[in-house]
């Protein structure tokens, strides 16, 4: 059987007038924010404190795009006769998003946890040469970085916080036993 001519204007047409009958869903982005979801993925932020210099984030980034420089500091010895520490510096750690395409590899790396996705996402810059941020920079983001999701209550309980509970359950113990009097004839006045 032969198409009606017109048909595929009339199904097109329909599907136009459909549309345009609905509500529109459009957010006004910069009058109004938009609910992101808790674990977005904006920018990468740096906790410091935690950074050791392994340089393993910037060996294992595929795009070449974060950039560390350190030197090295001698550590006093801890105890008398012990023998001084050397231990890296953080003096520069800057990452270019102009380069970087958010695998989240460098986040996944590291063994310190020094690096946490950021949800923030508004660093857009007039000039591409800005989009390398410094350290500075990203500490700032990284106190936008929500809280972990808590753990499900009908898991496991980790064997670090077992160990802990049971160690300071042993110590409450210890502390609460009745100690033998000081008095051995056991006379009272």
């Amino acid at each position: 059987m032969a198409p009606i001519p017109g048909s595929g204007l009339a199904k097109g047409l329909a599907v136009t007038l459909r549309t345009m009958t609905k509500k529109t869903v459009t957010e006004q982005y910069p009058d109004a924010q938009p609910d992101l979801p808790p674990r977005t993925r904006g920018v990468i932020g740096l906790f410091e404190e935690n950074c050791t210099v392994c340089m393993l984030c910037a060996r294992e980034c595929p795009d070449w795009c974060i950039y560390i420089d350190s030197h090295k500091e001698t550590v006093p010895a801890a105890t008398p006769g012990g023998r001084e520490r050397s231990r890296n510096v953080l003096d520069r750690f800057a990452i270019d998003f102009s380069l970087c395409m958010y695998c989240g590899i460098c986040i996944e790396v590291c063994p310190f946890d020094a690096l946490f996705w950021s949800p923030e996402f508004e660093y857009a810059e007039t000039d591409i040469r800005d989009l390398t941020h410094e350290r500075d920079k990203l500490r700032e983001w990284m106190w936008t970085v929500p809280a972990p999701p808590a753990l499900d209550p009908g898991a496991e309980e980790p064997k670090e916080i077992a160990t802990a509970r049971k160690t300071a359950e042993k110590l409450a113990a210890t502390q609460a036993e009745p100690t033998p009097s000081a008095d051995p004839q056991g006379e009272e006045s």
